[in-house]
């Protein structure tokens, strides 16, 4: 599953991403709630796991603004607020399920696969496309004009992260956030340089060109007209 984590915890939040990422799911971080609708926006993510407590507010409100713009996604919601009252609230107000903390990690893995199971029987997505450019989630391969592309586990993450938003300008600090789990600016050029790897690798042997820099906010992929 793609998984949005709204979680604004660094270490909770890191051992949620190795634990997801183990269990072979793509994990998307968001550190406030803005950040986090933003992402839903943009990406259909299979479940979002959104916690309560969030430095610009409470997680019901991102869930309400999610539910009043028709978004289905189906949501676990995470809370010390662990009471019966504040349960009923966060099932009331449009989550899919509730689990208090601490929990168990095999539980929210569980609970997880239930809510999807429930909301959405179809299966997940398995192949992107842009252009002649493929991405198969199952295999991790990608090819393009029929030729395999190598490619190291950041490098497609990161082709991954950005063929979603096709279209889309994508800023360094989304990079930062869904590619890296960073919620800070690192000192070196870490993003610049890894795009430009991976831009050899997809447009070097090939036309069109389908990784564009756009100078001074980021990068957009897609086919220039």
């Amino acid at each position: 599953m793609r998984i949005l984590l709204i979680e604004d915890d660094g270490a909770a939040a890191q051992m949620l991403v190795q634990g997801l990422g183990e269990a072979g799911h793509g994990v998307d971080v968001a550190a406030t709630g803005r950040a986090g609708l933003e992402l839903a926006e943009a990406v259909a993510f299979d479940a979002i796991v959104l916690d309560r407590m969030l430095p610009d507010g409470d997680g019901l409100t991102v869930l309400t603004d999610l539910r009043a713009r028709g978004d289905t996604v189906p949501v676990l919601m995470l809370s010390a607020l662990g009471e019966v009252d504040q349960r009923v609230e966060g099932l009331q107000g449009g989550a899919d399920d509730y689990l208090a903390k601490p929990f168990a990690f095999r539980e929210l893995l569980a609970r997880l696969d239930a809510v999807a199971r429930r909301r959405d029987p179809t299966p997940p997505e398995a192949v992107l496309r842009l252009a002649d450019l493929e991405i198969n989630l199952i295999t991790r391969t990608v090819t393009r004009q029929g030729h395999e592309i190598a490619l190291q586990p950041r490098e497609f993450r990161l082709l991954e992260f950005l063929v979603r938003r096709a279209g889309q300008v994508v800023t360094r600090s989304m990079l930062l956030e869904g590619v890296w789990q960073y919620r800070f600016a690192p000192e070196t050029k870490v993003i610049d340089v890894q795009v430009s790897r991976l831009r050899q690798k997809i447009d070097r042997d090939f036309q069109p060109p389908l990784i564009h820099t756009i100078r001074g906010i980021g990068y957009r992929a897609g086919v220039l007209a």
